[in-house]
């Protein structure tokens, strides 16, 4: 009878928290469908469907060359992370020195920080080295905010998963530390690696409080601030806006698709035990 209760009460709350994510999708759509001028309700369907806000807003935000500048700094500062933050954690997770656990302390320390405090001495630096409108200097500050996050998950989960049995096994048959760590350690990080792709990948996509900055050039505008041009003192369009953000959504919902059952066991692993 407990039991039942308890799981009655369990499924209440699963259907409560699906309700609280599904809504502003719903929202999102009925928004995106609705043709100008349509001032109903949020809340009820369109009495006249249509599909034409789609093709307006990739036209008059020039989505095209932003979906490519997106993808281009996601991708790159996604390769980057796994690439630098796995072979950086690895020393950290099994080599426990008094300078490797200051190294470890101060990736968590930075990561408590506000990326914000750090805005107007890195955009004075990136004005004076001249990187400023480029696709590189957005790929290198997404890495340097999201680099701590990577050590500390990457590093949790080394220490709680992977023996160091296989290592040492390796290492009998004359394997190098590098070889070891590409061979045996790195092909046994999918589950973090995917929790690593989905956490910075959403938000380096989303971005917007840098590239605002950074990226005020239209050549190299992402979908965040190419949206951004939907919102002005004399307009806004909803419909626009939600069939822009219907559309720049999509690819990261097929990546969390793709990569969402190492999700869970790369977090708890990496975060929790670690």
């Amino acid at each position: 009878m407990f039991k039942s209760k308890k799981n009655i009460l369990l499924s209440v709350l699963a259907l409560i928290v699906a309700a609280v994510h599904v809504i502003p999708f719903y929202i999102l759509i009925t928004t995106s469908l609705k043709i100008r001028g349509d001032f109903s309700s949020r809340w009820v369907l369109p009495d006249y469907f249509t599909l034409e806000n789609f093709s307006t807003a990739w036209q008059e935000a020039n989505l095209g060359p932003a979906f490519f500048n997106s993808t281009i700094i996601t991708f790159f500062a996604a390769v980057l992370l796994i690439f630098v933050g796995s072979m950086a954690a690895y020393p950290l997770a099994r080599r426990s020195t008094k300078l490797n656990k200051a190294a470890m302390m101060f990736f968590i320390a930075i990561m408590v920080v506000p990326p914000l405090t750090a805005l107007v001495p890195l955009y004075q630096l990136v004005v004076d080295i001249g990187m400023l409108n480029t696709r590189t200097i957005a790929v290198l500050n997404n890495v340097a905010a999201f680099l701590p996050l990577t050590v500390f998950l990457y590093s949790g989960f080394i220490r709680s998963t992977i023996p160091k049995e296989l290592e040492e096994a390796a290492k009998i048959d004359g394997a190098t530390t590098l070889g070891i760590f590409f061979k045996v350690v790195f092909p046994l990080l999918k589950p973090v690696t995917a929790s690593v792709l989905i956490i910075a990948c959403v938000f380096i996509w989303n971005d917007y409080q840098f590239a605002i900055f950074f990226l005020q050039s239209s050549d190299v505008q992402t979908l965040t601030v190419a949206m951004a041009s939907f919102f002005g003192e004399n307009q806004n369009n909803l419909g626009l806006v939600g069939a822009a953000a219907f559309m720049a959504m999509i690819p990261m919902a097929v990546l969390f698709l793709f990569l969402q059952k190492y999700f869970i066991a790369g977090l708890s692993s990496g975060a929790v035990k670690g």
